[in-house]
């Protein structure tokens, strides 16, 4: 048996043969032509024909995955129909007297080339649109366009698999797909969960062509493939595929369906994310939207300061895969136990009673407007909200209003696109904000009660110290007693509240929330399915 390591992309558990997808590169060739109008024209049509292909492309990802996500061949429409690329391809046709074939691989080329060696990661990303689409004209003008068609269902390998190849192919015939290259943000991984193939990317050279035709398992939960797997390995895959079966029973049973507890009363259940791969599981377990979208995971993962470019990036994938669900954004959170060297923040003996969360932005506005353009910026492609964490005082709130007016104006002025209508809200996790909830339930549009901070700042306790452990109890009544009172005074507004932290997977506690009249939970993905359950089945 063979273990190969990868980047998962769609979880599941497949069992069955691999299929190596060999593409039909031929090479390019170069010849001389004499009538060069006549190469541009052949150009032209092959253009024209690659357009309408993209166009049916975008019509059935349409109806597969949603509007949203099928955009890209929208895009790509664009870029084949780009007067740059057109000019670029008749250029070298007429200089140097070649075939459109030729010319259009080489233009190709160069414009990958351009957008690969760019710092931003989204424009990287460009690169291998560009290679689909010019590869496609090349294939057209050859007459040699590859197809993927199966006789019985196959576990699809490829180098990678550009999106108009994953759209096309034959759901009944496809067991999962894995992939030499790929990444977890690229079109193709979006496509692939909205399509729910179970898929791993980023195998490297251990996958090859060699291995087609061989049995395998593919574990799209943790990125391993196994190659002619022992009797042990697929006893242990059988019990996880077994185990994943019974999700998805109890998931066919509530999809769709909304959170009615047997009083009538209705509650949503969204899902707590840290990245964006985390809106996969967050669709794959029903999630009505994401109720925190921790957005310090782009300042963690680096060692600088994330552009405005990659940050609009991120939260537009995932208003996209959300597909018009709500997603409510978390300003940068960082300080007390998430410390970051380039932030450079002064040494404190008790850091979680200090410089954090909106103090740190209010305090660097310069960093905050850059965050906020960004997350203003995806609001255009899709539902999304905005809370601020370690809220104490209203004027706080009036400060990030004046912030966020000037960032708006600046849009405005740009000409950029924005939701006009982005939900405003904070976060309830100190008891000063719980104290005059009352005051800022007239300032935002909504509260989501942040369980972990708010139990150690009531408790006076710090919940990272393990010393301490016996005494953090976030079930203690001082705490179910805020929670209660910042509902009140939410809805008094006709505001609406949901909770956040760990406590509201809490499935003890389930139905004294319901009782509060909170209007949200939002958990882990892995905690959705229960307590979906556990509300429908409460009085």
């Amino acid at each position: 048996m063979t273990t190969l390591q990868g980047i998962p992309v769609f979880g599941g558990i497949a069992f069955g043969t691999i299929s190596y997808f060999a593409r039909n590169r031929s090479r390019v060739l170069r010849t001389h032509v004499e009538d060069v109008d006549a190469e541009i024209a052949r150009f032209t049509a092959a253009k024209t024909t690659a357009i309408g292909q993209l166009q049916q492309l975008y019509e059935k990802a349409c109806k597969d995955v949603g509007e949203a996500h099928a955009m890209i061949f929208e895009v790509h429409q664009m870029m084949l129909d780009d007067k740059d690329f057109a000019d670029s391809v008749a250029y070298i046709i007429t200089s140097q007297q070649v075939n459109a074939e030729f010319a259009v691989a080489a233009a190709g080329d160069n414009f990958a080339g351009m957008f690969a060696e760019m710092d931003d990661e989204y424009m990287k990303e460009r690169a291998a649109d560009v290679r689909d689409i010019s590869a496609r004209v090349v294939a057209i003008l050859g007459g040699t366009q590859s197809t993927m068609a199966f006789d019985t269902p196959v576990v699809l390998a490829a180098d990678d698999l550009a999106p108009s190849e994953t759209v096309t192919l034959d759901k009944d015939k496809i067991l999962s797909f894995i992939t030499i290259g790929g990444s977890t943000n690229s079109h193709t991984a979006i496509l692939a969960r909205m399509m729910n193939i179970p898929a791993v990317v980023a195998l490297g050279d251990a996958l090859h062509e060699g291995l087609d035709g061989q049995d395998c398992i593919v574990d799209g939960f943790c990125g391993h493939v196994y190659v002619n797997p022992d009797s042990a390995t697929i006893e242990l895959m059988q019990e996880k595929a077994a185990e994943d079966a019974e999700k998805k029973c109890l998931l066919a049973q509530l999809k769709g369906k909304e959170n009615i507890a047997l009083s009538g009363q209705k509650i949503d259940v969204f899902a707590n994310i840290g990245s964006v791969a985390d809106a996969a599981a967050a669709l794959a377990n029903d999630a009505g939207g994401i109720g925190l979208f921790r957005s310090e995971f782009l300042y963690l993962q680096t060692d600088r300061y994330p552009t405005e470019e990659e940050q609009f990036v991120a939260y537009k994938a995932v208003a996209q895969t959300m597909a018009g669900k709500k997603v409510i954004i978390r300003t940068l959170d960082i300080g007390a136990d998430k410390q970051i060297g380039y932030f450079d923040l002064p040494h404190e003996e008790n850091p979680a009673m200090g410089f954090r969360a909106i103090r740190i932005c209010l305090a660097r506005p310069d960093i905050f407007k850059t965050h906020l353009r960004a997350i203003y910026r995806s609001s255009a492609f899709g539902n999304i909200a905005i809370m601020y964490p370690m809220i104490t005082s209203v004027e706080e709130v009036r400060d990030i209003k004046k912030i966020t007016a000037e960032v708006l104006a600046e849009l405005d002025a740009e000409g950029i696109p924005y939701a006009k209508d982005v939900e405003i809200g904070i976060m309830i996790e100190t008891p000063a904000a719980v104290l005059i909830s009352d005051l800022l339930a007239k300032e935002v549009d909504f509260f989501s009660v942040g369980t972990n901070d708010l139990t150690q700042y009531t408790l006076a306790l710090d919940r990272q110290n393990a010393s301490l452990e016996r005494f953090y109890n976030p079930r203690h009544p001082a705490i179910l007693r805020m929670i209660r009172l910042a509902a009140e005074n939410a809805h008094k507004e006709g505001k609406w509240i949901g909770i956040c932290g760990e406590l509201a997977a809490d499935l003890s506690l389930t139905e004294t929330f319901l009782e509060m009249g909170i209007d949200e939970l939002s958990v882990s993905p892995p905690y959705i399915l229960p307590l979906r359950e556990k509300i429908r089945k409460t009085h």
